[in-house]
């Protein structure tokens, strides 16, 4: 059974965290299947405090929905020797059913690769009786193709020089055609087999199954003549010889096409679409081969099947998001930009949390709150509504929570504030990790803007922070692609936020979105604690504005 993952936004809060957690435990009791919570980016502080206080593991991290070949079913057809003859090479084609195959040396690195046009072009276009001495053939091959037996010779040695002739006519004619070092295919005649000995061939092979006297195996262990005897007839073996030479002989060795696990497969479809092979060889990052996907594989992909908390915007979600089947949507955010492929349950209402949708959806279904579920439920409704301070929390917010704390044995007042004190220490981190620690993006027409808020139960540690802040976001936006970068430095306390900008043409756009007199890169905006309710709708509003001017 496929799991279903349920995930929140980029750059997490306390409630993308908790109501994955939640809701994904409350899918899971209604249905009895496989629900997984995910997380887009990595847990910040405070939500690092609230899951450890309750002792639940962080979500599983997911970097992007895209694809990549480590989601294929790809064969793990072990890779073959380059010393196999392509005898043995054929018959593993057949039992594996598959028409590729990975030569490797010991340690799996890959050396070439074979494929079954590689072998019928060399039968049908290879017609030069030296074939086998130029693919230093061994003996072990030969003998294996011949089912036959080394009666003089070493096996480990190989054949290196001289021509195949079939002993087809009397002696007093061979002589005109074996050469020295040949390798010569005659019956039980023992003036042909002396013959051959006589004039210097590498090797006899002795066919029909017939016995070789003792003269001819001394003569040819005195002569360092090979011999070969086999049940073949003469016919048969001629047929068979050639498939003792070894693959490498006959591999395909430049111009290799691999791919590595991590490769998306978007990009691994386009790389291949104009390629004639059925099958490429998967590669470890150490360059190790672990397999063989062909292009029907990335045909049958399966969409994974994702459901979205606190969050309904494209460039809030993770990575790959159209890439998932989005089944369910449940959130307390403007609707915008995800599309679904069909009709899903679109669950979005204006309160101050997701969490308080969620803890509303377990009463509706009369599932039970445990108390480990109520603190997360709870911490998630404090964190978003700043402890009901926010303008968007609503009664049913504060009912929730209540509601909530007495169920996990909470204090309010008293958690909270151990809560928000926890993701103090500001001057202790890089202005990097503060400024994505809850950071958004949006936009209206060709301009995107990012809104990041920093909180804090202290002005003093936020007056700390400014000017480094400041300098931080000039140097982003640089190369962040964005049009314009707002930072909220909210005191929780006092209620009130210093509303840090950078960009062209941003403190026009904060003076139109709030009407007051602006700083030339800050204004503090007494009451203003909410990024969603009192931040996002001016800001945007302001820019539709100058849009249409």
């Amino acid at each position: 059974m496929n799991p279903v993952f349920v995930i929140g936004h980029r750059n997490p809060d306390t409630d993308s965290i908790c109501s994955a957690i939640c809701y994904a435990e409350l899918k899971h009791r209604l249905t009895g299947e496989l629900y997984i919570p995910c997380r887009a980016g990595h847990v910040n502080t405070e939500t690092k405090f609230v899951l450890e206080r309750f002792g639940v593991k962080a979500p599983r991290y997911i970097k992007s929905f895209e694809p990549c070949l480590s989601d294929v079913q790809y064969r793990r057809i072990p890779g073959i020797d380059e010393e196999m003859s392509l005898h043995r090479a054929w018959n593993y084609m057949n039992e594996n059913d598959i028409q590729t195959l990975a030569v490797v040396d010991e340690d799996r690195h890959l050396k070439g690769l074979l494929t079954l046009s590689d072998i019928a072009r060399f039968y049908m276009e290879d017609k030069d009786a030296n074939a086998l001495a130029e693919a230093g053939t061994s003996y072990r091959n030969l003998v294996d193709v011949l089912d036959g037996t080394l009666i003089v010779g070493d096996i480990e040695k190989r054949f290196e020089q001289g021509s195949v002739v079939v002993a087809a006519a009397n002696p007093d004619v061979l002589e005109d055609y074996i050469g020295p070092h040949d390798m010569v295919i005659l019956g039980n005649r023992y003036e042909s087999q002396l013959c051959a000995i006589e004039m210097n061939a590498g090797c006899i092979i002795i066919g029909l199954g017939a016995k070789v006297s003792r003269t001819i195996r001394k003569l040819a262990s005195e002569n360092q003549v090979s011999i070969i005897a086999t049940p073949l007839t003469t016919y048969s073996c001629a047929k068979v010889v050639s498939q003792a030479v070894p693959v490498r002989h006959v591999m395909r060795r430049r111009g290799l096409i691999t791919f590595e696990p991590d490769d998306v497969v978007e990009d691994v479809k386009r790389a291949v679409s104009k390629k004639r092979m059925r099958y490429y060889p998967l590669l470890d990052e150490q360059g190790r081969y672990i397999g063989m996907f062909s292009q029907r594989n990335l045909l049958d992909l399966e969409r994974p099947s994702v459901i979205l908390v606190d969050h309904n915007e494209r460039d809030q979600a993770a990575d790959g998001i159209r890439s998932t089947n989005i089944i369910e949507i449940i959130d307390h955010h403007r609707i915008d930009s995800v599309e679904t492929s069909g009709p899903i349950y679109f669950r979005n209402q204006p309160l101050g949390c997701t969490a308080t949708i969620i803890t509303g959806m377990y009463h509706e279904h009369n599932v039970p709150i445990e108390p480990k579920i109520a603190g997360l439920l709870c911490s998630a409704i404090l964190s978003d509504t700043l402890m009901f301070r926010s303008p968007t929390c609503t009664p049913l917010d504060r009912a929730a929570a209540e509601e909530l704390a007495q169920i996990a044995g909470l204090d309010i007042r008293e958690y909270a504030t151990e809560m928000f004190r926890s993701s103090s220490c500001l001057r202790d981190r890089s202005m990097d990790e503060l400024f994505h620690m809850d950071f958004k993006y949006f936009q209206v027409q060709n301009k995107k803007i990012a809104i990041s808020q920093i909180t804090s139960v202290s002005e003093n540690e936020l007056n700390g922070i400014r000017d480094k802040m400041l300098d931080y976001m000039e140097d982003y936006l640089k190369t962040s692609g964005l049009s314009m970068q707002f930072v909220m430095l909210t005191d929780i306390i006092e209620e009130k936020t210093e509303l840090l900008y950078v960009g062209r043409g941003a403190k026009n756009l904060v003076y139109t979105a709030f009407r007051k007199e602006c700083g030339e890169h800050s204004v503090v905006l007494p009451g203003v604690v909410s990024r969603k309710k009192q931040m996002v709708t001016p800001l945007l509003s302001a820019m539709e504005e100058e849009g249409t001017m």
